[in-house]
């Protein structure tokens, strides 16, 4: 089993998913994958839960300095066109064996202790808490903004954001219902 060193963010999902009792399975993040002289940058991790197909995920770690998730303002959402371009090439690849989706889990750090969650699940590990909001990768490539020409990078707008993001739990309690509904 690779082991998480480093990255709180992953290690809380990955005990996220544990105590959900979703099947996992953490990627080496150790080499990239070299193909046709091109790296792709690797995911995070592939996750089964019932009822879904197999889906890749890609951690994003943020810090929540704010006061209040009412209305999810003020979350950082943006990636790379790194991150966008490795996960649309992995689900290709994965997707020529068994269907396959791919995702970014945005995992917030709550900086304050008292932060009004608006009845969102929030998970506590290793002295902290955690929010987590999943966002499909077509979903997300679709509605992206440029950020940063220079450093490449995407985002949502709070709408977009409000509008695609889906809280962790909620997703796989979907994904559960979609199975014994038929």
């Amino acid at each position: 089993m690779v082991k998480i060193k480093n990255n709180d963010y992953e290690r809380a999902f990955d005990a996220w998913l544990r105590e959900m009792h979703i099947p996992c399975h953490i990627m080496d993040q150790s080499c990239r994958r070299e193909f046709y002289y091109d790296k792709i940058k690797s995911f995070d991790f592939a996750i089964c839960p019932a009822g879904g197909k197999l889906t890749l995920i890609d951690v994003k770690g943020r810090l929540f300095r704010g006061q209040s998730l009412v209305g999810l303002k003020g979350l950082q959402c943006w990636v790379t066109r790194e991150d966008i371009h490795g996960m649309e090439e992995w689900r290709d690849i994965v997707a020529v064996k068994q269907p396959a989706d791919a995702a970014f889990v945005f995992a917030y750090r709550l900086a304050q202790v008292d932060v009004e969650t608006d009845g969102l699940s929030v998970f506590g590990f290793e002295g902290a808490a955690y929010v987590f909001f999943i966002i499909r990768l077509d979903d997300y490539r679709r509605a992206m903004k440029q950020r940063s020409p220079r450093w490449r990078t995407v985002y949502l707008t709070a709408k977009d954001f409000r509008r695609l993001a889906c809280p962790l739990e909620e997703w796989i309690e979907k994904l559960n219902l979609e199975v014994v509904n038929g």
